[in-house]
């Protein structure tokens, strides 16, 4: 993509096999319950916090950086928060480890109050909440599109559905594992991957915060394709062959 030029892979691509944790399940796919929090009514662990402001969480088990921000009602919300943290959560924000030390702009308190005990959280309520407070998509090219979409709305990235599925089918004909092996970024060590056939170095150069570090993840993909192509030609809507 990089130079210009893509080929759309042969019949038989050479391809990878990833695990697209969580992209048709909500967009950036942030784990918002883990599986400790669905057993028996517990009080809620948040730690008070004295003052808002600035504040340092320790992880615990099935925290999540949509969880702590909603929480704290963080500046910026999560994205904020994993720009702020990313040294120390890597470069999945869905994966959140217990132990880290966070920086949250917190704007209000943690809803527990010293010496007294939370009142008890039902399982049922959790699970509302959360279902109501993500939005979630198919786990197809569909699903893929729309969530691609939305991330780059609040990015500032044009794009339409019609545009990227054009190039997509052109590109990979739908198969994010899709691989060229065979043209002259292949022959120069940096084969052409995914839905919409994304060198690293462009992928790498392109790569929008918030979505999976991968080039061959389905929404990761697109959203670097469209942001690499309003770059280079103005929108994934102005691309009729290889770009």
């Amino acid at each position: 993509m990089a130079r210009g030029k893509h080929r759309r892979p042969r019949t038989n691509p050479l391809t990878r096999h990833v695990v697209a944790a969580g992209t048709g399940t909500a967009a950036l796919a942030l784990p918002l319950l883990s599986a400790t929090t669905a057993g028996a009514a517990e009080p809620a662990q948040a730690p008070a916090v004295a003052k808002t402001g600035s504040i340092t969480y320790t992880t615990k088990k099935g925290d999540s950086l949509y969880g702590i921000a909603d929480r704290y009602d963080a500046q910026g919300g999560w994205r904020q928060l994993y720009k702020d943290n990313r040294k120390a959560v890597g470069d999945n924000p869905r994966l959140i480890h217990p132990g880290l030390d966070l920086k949250v702009r917190a704007t209000k308190k943690a809803s527990t109050t010293a010496g007294k005990a939370s009142a008890p959280v039902k399982k049922s309520s959790v699970a509302h909440a959360t279902q109501s407070s993500v939005k979630t998509y198919p786990n197809n090219l569909d699903g893929w599109i729309r969530n691609a979409l939305d991330i780059m709305s609040q990015n500032g990235i044009p794009g339409s559905y019609d545009g990227i599925y054009r190039n997509v089918m052109r590109e990979s004909s739908g198969n994010p594992t899709a691989m060229n092996g065979w043209d002259s970024n292949a022959a120069a060590g940096t084969p052409s991957k995914g839905l919409l056939q994304v060198i690293d170095p462009t992928f790498a150069a392109y790569h929008v915060p918030g979505t999976v570090y991968d080039p061959f993840d389905p929404v990761a993909n697109i959203v670097a394709a469209c942001n690499y192509a309003a770059a280079r030609y103005g929108s994934i809507d102005n691309v009729n062959g290889p770009y």
